[in-house]
């Protein structure tokens, strides 16, 4: 029986479609209205709330615990300071991705790590002698994802922390409807975003306060076909869609290294040795022999391959999470790839894809066919590799927010 988040009796309350989807064993919504249009366009011009509790959550603290995860996580966990958060895979030990997720660096020796799947057993089996305590909190701590432009107006008409000077991947301490929460500067959208972390039994007083306080602002729940979009046009990857874990993996080209999911930049061999490095090492000296990229998708094609049959330009409203062949356009045809998350974006009027491409056609400006399907017959349009984001808006890093 899938588990519901602290945050149902609401969400539930507004569902009009009953459009529900699993996550990690949780309810979650995957839209709230008939179609997900309204929430897309709220979360890119005023604000959104998502209910994000379902992600696995664990408070690491020790003497240990910076030690602990310095060899679990491919970044150096000791360049971030007390108040920050970073982004981070971890891998096997050959250099394949297990998970990704955020570390927050509570105080001295204290950690919490989040992930998208459930990571305890393996988080145990690094911690064999060392000084460090492992307690999974994921049913203790809920978290809302507050993401758009609006978003820190909105926060500031609800606490005085100081949102104004909060940097990226930066969190303060403070309360909301008398509730103590987590405000971080975080978020899976692309655009200005938070996430605010939360006692579980205390969830509804912050998602009333959020709601009621949040009318002048046009807030909005929002799912996760409306997420699917915002990720998409950001560059962010999705577990069992874009990458595979390699606990989960079947065969090999299931398994992804950080290089290949195009996160080299997260990876930190000159520190100190963590599990995977020495693999990563050689890769690095190598080069990868394929990664994930954008796609530029040519619309004007595709609308062709419509009119030729006298119909509308027809696409699907959601992210398509089917995958289709990517093929050589200069050198015979063959494939060299596959297109894993493919949508129409709306801020950028482009059809944009994330794509897993073989050496050397991942070079951006690169010219690919993708496959696309119009009265069940498949036809190939032009694309172009185009490094991500594709949407990637100054305030969402600018401290004040641009």
């Amino acid at each position: 029986m899938l588990k519901r988040t602290p945050f149902h009796s609401r969400t539930a309350a507004l569902m009009q479609a009953e459009q529900w989807r699993r996550w990690a064993g949780y309810t979650a919504a995957s839209a709230y209205e008939m179609t997900h249009d309204r929430e897309y366009l709220a979360l890119r011009n005023a604000c959104v709330l998502i209910d994000v509790s379902p992600l696995c959550k664990y408070q690491i603290t020790g003497l240990d615990a910076l030690r602990f995860l310095n060899r679990l996580v491919t970044r150096d966990v000791g360049k971030c300071p007390i108040g920050g958060m970073l982004y981070t895979p971890w891998c096997n030990s050959r250099g394949q991705v297990i998970d990704d997720g955020t570390i927050a660096h509570l105080g001295d020796h204290s950690y919490r790590l989040t992930s998208a799947e459930p990571n305890l057993r393996w988080l145990q089996d690094n911690a064999i002698g060392m000084r460090v305590q492992i307690e999974e909190v994921s049913e203790q701590i809920a978290t809302l994802a507050l993401q758009g432009p609006r978003a820190r107006e909105l926060l500031m008409t609800l606490t005085d922390a100081p949102l104004t000077d909060l940097k990226y991947y930066r969190f303060v301490n403070t309360q909301i409807a008398d509730t103590p929460v987590m405000i971080s500067r975080t978020g899976y959208t692309g655009d200005l975003g938070y996430e605010i972390w939360m006692p579980w039994d205390r969830a509804i007083d912050v998602w009333d306060a959020l709601m009621t306080g949040g009318r002048p602002f046009d807030v909005q729940p929002a799912g996760m076909l409306a997420l699917d979009v915002a990720r998409v046009e950001a560059g962010l990857l999705l577990i069992d869609v874009d990458f595979h874990s390699s606990k989960k993996a079947l065969i090999a080209p299931q398994k992804y290294t950080p290089y290949e999911m195009g996160l080299g930049r997260l990876v930190e061999l000159d520190t100190r040795p963590f599990v995977g490095r020495a693999a990563l090492a050689g890769e690095h000296q190598r080069g990868s022999a394929r990664q994930i990229v954008g796609l530029d998708i040519s619309w004007p094609a595709v609308e062709k391959l419509f009119d030729d049959l006298g119909l509308a330009p027809q696409i699907p409203a959601a992210a398509s999470r089917t995958a289709v062949p990517v093929y050589d356009a200069l050198r015979g045809g063959h494939q060299i790839g596959r297109a894993t998350t493919t949508t129409w974006s709306p801020v950028l009027k482009k059809l944009i894809a994330l794509a897993t491409i073989d050496k050397p056609y991942y070079a951006p400006g690169t010219p690919v066919h993708v496959e696309i399907t119009v009265e069940a017959v498949r036809h190939r349009v032009p694309a172009l590799v185009a490094k991500t984001p594709f949407f990637n808006p100054p305030r969402k890093t600018a401290t004040p927010p641009w």
